[in-house]
C-alpha cells in the first residue's frame, strides 16, 4: 500500500488571510491619505525683500517722481515680493555722495545722473555733458546699450572700486542754457558771470568765461537769491518751476549744447542685487525699459504744460540762445575732448566709441526725420493776410 502525500490544507487559508489583512491596511492607508489631502492648505506668508533707496532730488521735483514711478512698477510687477522704498535727497546722504553710499551698502540703490560722479573720473561726464557728437538723448541711450557704452561704463566703475549695478534710462530733452538776470546776446556776456552747472559742462562754461560753481539742485535758487550766483541751469520747465527759479529770475535762455543728451541712472548695490532670485533681477531690468518710455511720455506732457504756465502765470520770458554762443560751445568742446583724452584713457575710449556710433546713427536720423517745425508752423502759425 502506497503512502499518501502530505497535504497542507491550512496554507491557502493562511495566504487568503494574509491577503485580506494587506488589503485592509491598504484601504485604511488610502483613506488616511485622502483625509489628509482634503485638509485645507496653509500658506505661510513671506515678508517682501525690501530695498532702501535714495534719489538725488528733493521731494517736490519731478525727477524724484520718476524715481517713485520706477519703484512702483517694480513693486507691482513683483507681486509684492520686492519692495523698493525711495527717500528724497539728503535723507541719508548728500546728492553727490549717492554712488559711494550704494557701493558701500549704506543704501541698497538710488536714482541720479552719471554726470554727478564726474569728479571721480572725467569720462563719466560723457554720459550727459556736451553735445554727444550731435546725438539726441535717446540716441545716446542707443549707443550705451547697443554701441558699447555700457561695457565701458562698467569698466570705469570697476576701476573706481564702485561695486554697483548701473542701468541708464529716461532720455532728457535738451536742457536750457539757463536762467539769467538779463538775456545773453554774445559770448562776451559770460565773462566773469557766476554760473552754476555740473559735469564737463563746467569746462564748457569756464571756456565761455564764466566762474562756475557746481551746486546740487536744491542749493541753486537760494544761491541765486543771495547773489552767490548770477545765473544757473538745472534741467527743464517742471523742475525749474518746482525749484523756484521764476521767483528769482524772469529770463530763461533755451537751447544749449552743454547737456543736450543726458539721461538718468538707476543704481543697485551689487551684492544686494546678486542675492535676488533671477526672476526679480529680470523684473528690475525690464522695469527700467518700461520706466524709460513712461518717463519720456510724462516729460512731454508736464514740461510743455509748465512751459506755458511759466510764460502766462509767472511772466517768464524765454529767449533762444544765439547761434554764436552755440557754435562757440562746440569749439570749446573740441579743446575739452583733446585735453581730457590725452590725460584719461577711459575718456578717449568712451568718446571714440560714442563718436563712431554717432557718425552712423546721426547720419541716418538727420537724413530720415522731417522738419517738424515746418509742420507745426503750418498748423499753428498766424496766417498771412491776403
Amino acid at each position: 500500500m502506497k503512502a499518501k502525500k502530505p497535504t497542507n490544507a491550512a496554507a491557502p487559508q493562511a495566504v487568503n488571510a494574509s491577503r485580506r489583512s494587506f488589503l485592509r491596511k491598504a484601504a485604511v492607508g488610502a483613506t488616511g491619505a485622502a483625509a489628509v489631502a482634503a485638509l485645507p492648505t496653509i500658506h505661510v506668508a513671506q515678508a517682501p525683500i525690501t530695498m532702501r533707496w535714495q534719489s538725488t532730488w528733493p521731494t517736490k521735483d519731478i525727477f524724484h517722481e520718476y524715481a517713485l514711478d520706477y519703484a512702483k512698477k517694480v513693486n507691482e510687477m513683483s507681486g509684492g515680493r520686492l519692495k523698493i522704498e525711495v527717500l528724497p535727497a539728503g535723507a541719508v546722504v548728500k546728492p553727490f555722495d549717492l554712488l559711494d553710499a550704494v557701493a558701500k551698502g549704506t543704501l541698497d540703490g538710488g536714482h541720479g545722473v552719471v554726470a554727478y560722479w564726474y569728479g571721480k573720473n572725467s569720462a563719466l561726464a560723457l554720459w550727459g555733458s556736451g553735445p554727444a557728437c550731435g546725438m539726441d538723448p535717446n540716441m545716446v541711450l542707443a549707443w550705451h546699450y547697443y554701441g558699447g557704452g555700457k561695457q565701458i561704463l562698467d569698466e570705469i566703475y570697476k576701476s573706481m572700486n564702485m561695486d554697483v549695478v548701473s542701468f541708464l534710462y529716461g532720455p532728457m530733452p535738451t536742457q536750457p542754457l539757463g536762467w539769467f538776470k538779463k538775456p545773453v546776446a554774445k559770448v562776451a556776456d559770460f565773462k566773469g558771470l557766476k554760473y552754476r552747472t555740473v559735469g564737463l559742462s563746467i569746462d564748457i562754461f569756464n571756456g565761455l568765461g564764466a566762474a562756475v560753481n557746481a551746486l546740487p539742485g536744491p542749493e541753486i535758487v537760494p544761491a541765486l537769491d543771495r547773489g552767490l550766483l548770477d545765473a544757473a541751469e538745472f534741467n527743464n520747465a517742471s523742475s525749474d518751476k518746482a525749484l523756484g527759479f521764476p521767483d528769482v529770475s524772469k529770463v530763461c535762455m533755451l537751447q544749449s549744447f552743454h547737456q543736450s543728451g543726458e539721461q538718468f541712472e538707476i543704481l543697485f548695490n551689487r551684492a544686494k542685487y546678486a542675492a535676488l532670485p533671477e526672476d526679480l533681477r529680470n523684473i528690475l531690468g525690464y522695469a527700467v525699459q518700461a520706466a524709460s518710455a513712461d518717463m519720456s511720455w510724462k516729460a512731454i506732457d508736464r514740461y510743455s504744460s509748465d512751459y506755458v504756465e511759466l510764460q502766462e502765470k509767472e511772466h517768464v520770458k524765454f529767449y533762444k540762445t544765439p547761434d554764436a554762443i552755440l557754435k562757440r560751445q562746440l569749439e570749446i568742446w573740441d579743446g575739452i575732448v583733446a585735453k581730457r583724452s590725452a590725460e584719461n584713457p577711459f575718456f578717449k575710449r568712451a568718446f571714440e566709441s560714442q563718436r563712431a556710433f554717432a557718425r552712423r546713427a546721426g547720419r541716418w536720423q538727420n537724413d530720415t526725420l522731417c522738419d517738424y517745425r515746418m509742420a507745426y508752423n503750418h498748423f499753428f502759425s498766424k496766417k498771412k493776410k491776403t
